[in-house]
């Protein structure tokens, strides 16, 4: 696991009215400051990525769909330096995924439905002075495949 990244599966706690599932709270062990929440959709088969942020550490859930969110640890003097985690978030497998500051990561939509990502990073975006860099989902400098694989 690439240092300073968690996951931790949430709990469902359903009835016969449906279900119910907490998501981020200030007293999980992950949470360092609010800063906003949004929500992102990735199609099926699409790739948004890659991307990271200086200063922003992300907390993911996806609560429709299924995505494959993809970590790689480029970070110099870093424990896990090369390390690259695929996580694999959705109704199928409820969790909250801690992104830290300086991780490459990017996600794709997988099945057949639209993925609904919420984030809640622990800063506020700054539109005029965003804390995102981006690269290309294809960049030949980055060891990863995002095709499907089957097995």
């Amino acid at each position: 696991m690439i240092d300073g990244a968690t996951i931790r599966r949430l709990p469902v706690i359903p009835d016969e009215r449906g279900f119910l599932m907490e998501i981020f709270r200030s007293d999980d062990p992950e949470f360092q400051a609010f800063g906003q929440v949004y929500l992102s959709v990735v199609y099926p088969g699409v790739v948004k990525g890659w991307h990271y942020h200086k200063a922003q550490t992300d907390h993911f859930c996806v609560v429709k769909g299924m995505a494959k969110v993809v970590l790689l640890d480029r970070r110099e003097g870093s424990p896990t330096h090369g390390e690259v985690n695929e996580f694999f978030l959705g109704e199928r497998n409820p969790a909250i995924l801690t992104i830290p500051n300086l991780v490459l990561h990017g996600m794709k939509g997988i099945g057949v439905e639209p993925a609904y990502l919420i984030n809640i990073p622990d800063v506020p975006y700054r539109r005029d002075d965003p804390d995102e860099f981006r690269m290309p989902a294809d960049d030949p400098g980055i060891p990863y495949d995002w095709s499907r694989k089957d097995g």
